[in-house]
C-alpha cells in the first residue's frame, strides 16, 4: 500500500522505546487481522499517519501478536485506540471512530 512508510507497527518488542520513550505524541491503533471494523479503520489510521508526520507517531499493534502489551492496557476489544503523551495514556477510543474522531483524541476541545 503506497504511503504506508508514515505508518509504524509497534509490538511487545519495541513498545518501551517507540511508545513509552518517545519524544512526540504516538496514536497506537490496537488491531487484528480478523477484525472487520479493524479493516475498515485501517485506512483512516494510515491517513492520519501521513498528515501528522513530525507531529505524532501512529502505528498500530496487533494484539494477537503481542498479548503482553494488550493485556498490560487492558485492551479488550478491537479496534481500541489510545494516545500516549510522555509515556502515560492520556485518551482512548474503542470501537469504529471517523478521522474527525481520532484527531479529537489528539487535539480536545478544552
Amino acid at each position: 500500500m503506497a504511503g504506508d512508510k508514515n505508518l509504524l507497527v509497534f509490538n511487545d518488542l519495541n513498545w518501551n522505546d517507540e511508545v513509552l520513550k518517545s519524544d512526540v505524541p504516538v496514536l497506537v491503533d490496537f488491531t487484528a487481522t480478523w477484525c472487520g471494523p479493524c479493516k475498515v479503520l485501517g485506512p483512516i489510521v494510515q491517513s492520519l499517519s501521513d498528515d501528522l508526520v513530525g507531529k505524532v507517531k501512529v502505528g498500530k499493534l496487533d494484539i494477537d501478536e503481542s498479548p503482553s502489551t494488550t493485556a498490560k492496557y487492558g485492551v479488550r476489544g478491537v479496534p481500541t485506540v489510545m494516545l500516549f503523551v510522555g509515556g502515560e495514556r492520556k485518551a482512548q477510543h474503542v470501537g469504529l471512530t471517523n478521522k474527525e474522531g481520532l484527531l479529537k483524541l489528539i487535539t480536545p476541545s478544552s
